[in-house]
């Protein structure tokens, strides 16, 4: 079949981020359909698709030709006398030589380029890395088009002749017809440089999208990335030309100019490269001693390794054996494998890492049942104990990379890398791309708003749309599943263009980013093997492929992964060490009998990977009493799996028979009663059962788990007859094989379960034995999330753990471990003054340092004093007031903010004094300046100080509003939160009556209208309460944050939660209102009965009485009832105690 006489070297794939909308196979279609014999991607200053074009192309038959267009410094000033703008370049690849300096070339755009400046290079970079490349002119935004649009011809010849002397005879003139003005105007010149200069011209569309029909949703793509709608005026357009057309059209387009046709034909038998995959390239291992090789260093290293681990194991005699056994086989496979330094390489920054006290995760995946991890010490768990197999880790029947993923501090993971870059060189070192995609709801978000639709219309449509990051639904998808979305297309104006766009537009690339964890090492500088970028955000290098192509590419991938427990681990074990006790964690028993007691009773909050309700749930009815247990839980609570928890319970405390698959399999699921929960089972069931050796068993194991047809049938046929020739009866042999084949698909990798595990115990052990220090610990990781806060504060109290309100002469940044000033508890947990809302990190170590060099702050104009302007302001001031922190100072909240305007005044004055513009953040509190007077104020009234307190922690802490009504809420039945938790199996279909404060409300929009999800809270817990529709209309006036609610509600299963949705809703005070007689008020015999007047006389009017006790001598007292009558409320009751001399205010 004869091929087009036309190739595209201009094609923008969907790798132009928020540019190109085609993405790669498309490519390699769209030629095939056209008979185009090659192609050239040349996306905008990257080459993150080289790869994969290059792949998909040669499965199709299409020649790659590897580009890029290149911005080209410009050096030289523009009419308006601008010489910043950047000339656009296209350059492509001939040959091997030619791609080595293109990866040079466009690595050093983004590595070289100044901070907010787009990716460039300048001439010379570019004359020292032409060989191999093939360069066109670039149109009108090229060196030579710009100029000549600009009507400076001397200054296009000098820049074209510049790129001849640089190229020679691989310059082309680049001519475009996209139907532009500029690209008309200056043809005839570009013609004629071509002729006087013997420099041949060549044809090419700039393609963007695929047909003259997706236009529309280009434009709307290219406004997206310019943040502007479609209707505004200045911004990028390009033309509907701008499509991949075909052979036929781009003939008749240049029929005047043949030569440039036959010249892309040309250009593309002049090129001959494409990228191509290449086996692993480890670098090599530094600091090898006594000439011994890397094989010879890591047998050396892992046997005196296992030697120390034995010895701190108390590990002797027959047992010995087994391990040194294990160690020589995986050495022999890991050496025979070619993968030492590999091994070596990953002991080392993890050593480092140990040493420089770094907190490094026990392992983490199937590395955990290597020996050789364990006695280099990158792993904690000892695989034989565990019944840990190498094979899933490393198996020599299945040559791929081992694949070490290990968990760090996430405070310190940084210095990983970075002294991994120090070791290996910075160019050896790179993190890794990834990109984001214009997804389902991001995609009608974006498009929605650059047609300038209204937000709530586009914002009801989107939630119509499942939101499921782990398995997301494309746009079609959702379409198809939500008749809401079918009518909306159909009925309302602009919604059926909304939809067609963002149809078109999803899956296209939006952003580039780095990847969470990956790090790659390269034997030499990077850029030799593939082009870097460089990620805004980063001062890393990153590469431009991503996460499989770099792999692919011979690069040795690493995982770097921030663990945040494991700093709440190390924080804990800080401040344990700072009340005297240090703990080795490796030395921690796996049978404490404190840590498997509050597992049994599910108090997990805080416990890695045990916290939610559902596992707390499983654990109180597992009563786990070994770690294999925490294995098991670990492992079964997922979908899938999790429907075997009831039965391994069962099992395990003897309510259900053990059934073993086949008496021979006994010593491989005793350990799970019977139960198949682990990969590593079915691989050594497949062993002892049929003869596998392990790695064929975990070919076996990954064959189950692809489900492929071919090689299912093939190891099914092997499977039962090993079998049979063990003796198994051919039906049973059968049946076994189809319960492993079921199972396979969800079990579940045991060494990484194991790991996993081992964190959640140790987090577990803390809690039980050191609570105040674990819980100090994890709300400092979490003092930005207020949320956290106040589940965790919820937690301390029923732990009897009392949190100190936060004090300015006593917090510090972190939540703090201090003795308490309660006879009934041993130590109290401080507030850390940075979990106060907009306070900021900044502020609060100035003031700490300050507190640590000069002494407690004596009072709020000695604080104002010794402050610097930079470190504080008027909003600080009034957060810091709110939550209570200068109660030690001045207990009058309100006057405290009311002077918030007048202390900052004075630290301004303070600073002048000092001479204002010193760098000390602080200077010397001048005894003898004048203090003013504060603003005479009440103090704001307990339900308000309350409010205000929440508002600056995100919860309630020194008391909470329904405190206020005492015993009167047992008159209305109440049940609290913890206690429908406790309940919830027994209460069925009947219905709770609740008392809450409103924290939060976020409102909801249906077809049905309206309804809202509160977060709400009572005395034992943070909870949402669900309102819906019918009841939202009646009752949303009384639902504002700080309200207090009576909720009439049912209460939901939903699997391993509870949903609480509200029936009837009122106003709690009102009710109590309605139902109190009033109150009695006991004074002392200081009372101020001027103050309590005005209190009294501030009440609303109602039903209610007061009566007056006073206390006389001689143990008399008399009662006096006012006159009038009050509205009995519980903020009446909170003003009335607040009054001093008040000792107590009962109901009548």
């Amino acid at each position: 079949m004869p091929h087009a006489n036309f190739i595209h070297l201009r094609i923008h794939s969907a790798y132009s981020l928020s540019e190109g909308a085609i993405k790669i196979p498309e490519i390699a279609d769209l030629c095939v359909r056209e008979c185009m014999p090659a192609a050239a991607v040349t996306d905008t200053s990257n080459l993150f698709g080289a790869l994969e074009f290059s792949t998909v192309c040669a499965e199709r038959g299409v020649q790659p030709i590897i580009g890029c267009q290149i911005n080209l410094t410009n050096s030289q000033a523009t009419s308006i006398g601008e010489g910043s703008a950047t000339d656009q370049l296209v350059l492509l690849v001939q040959n091997q030589s030619g791609y080595a300096n293109l990866l040079k070339l466009v690595s050093a755009s983004y590595l070289n380029s100044g901070v907010g400046k787009p990716p460039q290079i300048d001439l010379s970079a570019l004359a020292k890395r032409s060989s191999g490349l093939i360069a066109l002119t670039g149109g009108v935004l090229g060196p030579v088009g710009r100029r000549l649009v600009e009507g400076q011809v001397d200054a296009a010849v000098t820049s074209l002749l510049q790129l001849k002397e640089i190229f020679c005879d691989r310059l082309y003139v680049e001519l475009m017809r996209h139907q532009l003005e500029d690209e008309d105007r200056i043809e005839p010149e570009l013609l004629s440089l071509s002729d006087t200069h013997k420099i041949p011209i060549v044809a090419t569309n700039e393609a963007f999208f695929s047909d003259a029909n997706m236009f529309d949703a280009h434009d709307a793509l290219l406004c997206i990335a310019q943040g502007v709608t479609v209707g505004h005026m200045e911004r990028r357009r390009l033309t509907p030309s701008h499509y991949f057309k075909s052979a036929d059209d781009m003939c008749a387009i240049f029929g005047d100019a043949p030569e440039a046709i036959d010249n892309t034909l040309v250009i593309a038998q002049r090129c001959s490269f494409m990228v191509e995959t290449r086996a692993p390239m480890l670098p090599t291992v530094g600091n090898l001693s006594d000439g011994r090789t890397e094989s010879e260093m890591l047998r050396d290293l892992s046997e005196d390794g296992l030697a120390r681990r034995l010895a701190r194991s108390d590990i002797g005699g027959n047992a010995l054996a087994k391990y040194r056994e294990r160690l020589d086989y995986e050495l022999n496979v890991i050496i025979q494998m070619g993968f030492s330094g590999y091994f070596l390489i990953v002991s080392e920054f993890i050593g480092w890492a140990k040493s420089s006290g770094i907190p490094v995760g026990p392992g983490r995946g199937s590395g955990a049942g290597s020996v050789v991890s364990w006695a280099l010490e990158i792993t904690d768990l000892d695989p034989l104990r565990f019944g840990l197999l190498f094979e899933r880790f490393l198996n020599p029947e299945r040559v791929s990379m081992p694949d070490f993923d290990i968990d760090f501090c996430q405070d310190r993971r940084d210095e990983v890398i970075q002294h991994v870059q120090a070791q290996y060189g910075t160019l050896q070192v790179a993190q890794i791309i990834t990109f984001g995609k214009l997804q389902a709801r991001a995609v009608l978000r974006d498009v929605g708003r650059v047609l300038g639709m209204p937000y709530g219309q586009v914002d009801r449509l989107c939630k119509l749309i499942p939101n499921n990051p782990a398995s997301p639904v494309s746009l079609q998808q959702a379409i198809d599943g939500e008749p809401r979305l079918m009518e909306a297309r159909e009925q309302e104006t602009g919604v059926s263009q909304l939809i067609d766009i963002g149809l078109r537009l999803e899956g296209l690339y939006r952003h580039a980013s780095t990847h969470a964890a990956g790090v790659v090492i390269g034997d030499r500088p990077l850029d030799e093997l593939v082009p870097l970028y460089r990620d805004p955000r980063s001062s890393m290098p990153v590469t431009q492929f991503n996460m499989k192509d770099v792999e692919k590419v011979g690069l040795v991938k690493f995982d770097f992964l921030g663990l945040k427990t494991l700093t709440v681990i190390d924080r804990a074990l800080g401040l344990i060490k700072l009340r005297g006790t240090k703990i080795e964690l490796a030395s921690i028993p796996l049978d404490d009998d404190g840590t498997y007691r509050l597992l049994a009773a599910g108090d997990t909050v805080g416990v890695f990977q045990m916290e939610s309700a559902g596992m707390r749930e499983v654990l109180r009815k597992l009563k786990a009493d070994r770690f294999e247990d925490l294995i098991a839980v670990v492992a079964l609570y997922r979908p899938g799996p999790m429907n075997n928890i009831p039965s391994y319970i069962a099992r395990k405390h003897g309510r259900a028979e053990v059934v073993d698959l086949h008496p021979s399999l006994k010593p491989v699921l005793k350990e799970t009663y019977g139960i198949m929960i682990y990969q590593e089972q079915v691989m050594q069931i497949a062993q002892l059962l049929s003869g596998f050796s392990l790695g064929e068993a975990d070919l076996l194991r990954r064959a189950m788990g692809k489900k492929i047809q071919s090689e299912m049938s093939a190891q099914r046929e092997r499977f039962i007859s090993g079998a049979v020739a063990n003796n198994v009866p051919v039906s049973k042999a059968k049946a076994i094989f189809e319960q492993v084949d079921k199972f396979a698909g969800y079990g579940f990798n045991k060494s990484h379960a194991a790991a996993y595990a081992l964190v959640a115990y140790q987090t577990a052990y803390l809690k039980a034995n050191y609570p105040s220090e674990f819980m100090a610990a994890l709300m400092t990781l979490e003092q930005g999330n207020t949320e956290k806060l106040g589940g965790f504060h919820q937690e301390l109290i029923r732990l009897g753990i009392k949190l100190h309100p936060p004090n300015i002469n006593q917090s510090a940044a972190d939540f703090a471990v201090e003795d308490s000033e309660d006879d009934g508890c041993e130590v109290g947990i401080r507030y850390s003054l940075a979990a106060i809302r907009n306070v900021g990190a900044t502020a609060v170590n100035a003031i700490v340092k300050e507190r640590a060099v000069n002494g407690p702050f004596r009072n709020l104009f000695d604080f104002a004093k010794r402050l610097d302007t930079s470190d504080t302001n008027k909003r600080q001031l009034l957060n810091l007031a709110k939550a209570g922190a200068f109660d030690s100072l001045n207990p009058n909240r309100a006057q405290v903010a009311k002077s918030s305007d007048l202390l900052v005044r004075h630290t301004m004055l303070a600073v002048s004094e000092r001479g204002g513009g010193q760098k000390n953040l602080f200077g010397d509190a001048d005894e003898g300046s004048h203090i003013p007077p504060l603003p005479v104020t009440e103090d704001w009234p307990a339900f308000e100080r309350l409010r205000k307190e929440a508002d600056a922690l995100g919860f309630y802490l020194s008391a909470h509003p329904l405190d206020a009504f005492g015993e009167s809420l047992k008159q209305f039945g109440l049940m609290s939160y913890a206690e429908i938790l406790n309940k919830s199996d027994t209460l069925g279909s009947a219905r709770v009556r609740l008392g809450v404060v409103v924290q939060r409300r976020r409102d909801r929009t249906s077809a049905r209208g309206r309804y809202a999800f509160l977060e709400v809270s009572d005395q034992s817990a943070i909870f949402e309460v669900t309102v819906f529709t019918e009841l939202f209309n009646r009752v949303r006036d009384i639902i504002e944050v700080g309200s207090l609610l009576l909720i009439e509600a049912s209460v939901q299963r939903e699997e391993d939660t509870i949903r609480i949705v509200a029936q009837v809703i009122s106003n709690l005070e009102e009710e109590e209102a309605r139902k109190s007689r009033g109150f009695r008020v006991y004074l002392d015999m200081e009372a101020r009965l001027e103050t309590l007047g005005v209190v009294i006389a501030r009440g609303k009017e109602g039903v209610g009485r007061v009566a007056i006790v006073q206390p006389l001598e001689d143990d008399l007292e008399v009662e006096v009832e006012l006159p009038g009558r009050y509205e009995a409320t519980p903020s009446l009751r909170a003003a009335l105690k607040s009054v001093p001399g008040v000792v107590d205010v009962t109901d009548i």
